[in-house]
């Protein structure tokens, strides 16, 4: 992974843990459940925000690199691996 996107994804993930701990201090002051389920809503979002950033960056670094080897065997294992990862993150 890319400084940058290291950078931006240790960001994110920062933001979701101070929601992590919000929601579960609503939950110890049995906030309303609407508002808890609208905050997990609001982490999910975030969560596949970074998903988005580690994707891209693999993309753009991983997977090309592999094409631009002229390597088909590692061509070929870098989609296999991304057609799998993708299936995971769609169910």
């Amino acid at each position: 992974m890319h400084d940058t996107t290291r950078r931006k994804v240790t960001q994110r993930l920062k933001r979701v843990e101070g929601q992590v701990g919000g929601v579960l201090r609503m939950v110890e002051d049995d906030r309303y459940c609407i508002d808890l389920l609208t905050q997990i809503s609001a982490m999910r979002a975030a969560l596949h925000k970074v998903e988005e950033e580690i994707l891209r960056d693999h993309l753009n670094h991983c997977v090309a690199d592999a094409f631009a080897s002229g390597d088909a065997v590692d061509q070929r294992h870098k989609v296999e691996e991304l057609v799998q990862t993708l299936g995971r993150m769609t169910r």
